[in-house]
């Protein structure tokens, strides 16, 4: 679905103002190479906290207390 509307945005920037819709066609993957980097330092931030978080809840889930 997320797709769809995106193809229907770019449809009607295309008829509104067409180098803008091809520019930002070439310019897409180059802005996606990036941000790659930061994708990956967030996704592998956003672990760490997740398993620090499991570490000092164990615990309280051996002991059974919410």
């Amino acid at each position: 679905m997320k797709t769809l509307i995106t193809l229907i945005l770019w449809c009607i920037l295309f008829m509104l103002c067409w180098p803008v819709a091809i520019a930002l066609l070439f310019l897409f993957p180059l802005i996606w190479l990036i941000m790659l980097p930061f994708k990956i330092i967030g996704f592998s931030i956003e672990i760490i906290f997740k398993f620090i978080g499991a570490l000092f809840m164990l615990p309280f889930r051996i002991l059974g207390i919410k």
